[in-house]
């Protein structure tokens, strides 16, 4: 996995579980919605690489 790209998704997690948490705390579903998403899309760029990295071998 590309350094640059793992790190990337690893940001979009965080991120993401950040927003959610924010957004239970006030109850504002539109923040946690997106914290979801963040998280989805940090997880599929991750699935992405490991993927590329098992086609490498």
């Amino acid at each position: 996995m590309a350094a640059s790209e793992k790190t990337q998704a690893k940001t979009e997690q965080a991120k993401g579980k950040v927003e959610e948490a924010a957004g239970r705390a006030v109850g504002n579903e539109r923040l946690t919605a997106e914290g979801h998403v963040d998280q989805a899309k940090g997880n599929a760029r991750e699935a992405k690489e490991k993927i590329k990295d098992a086609h490498k071998l």
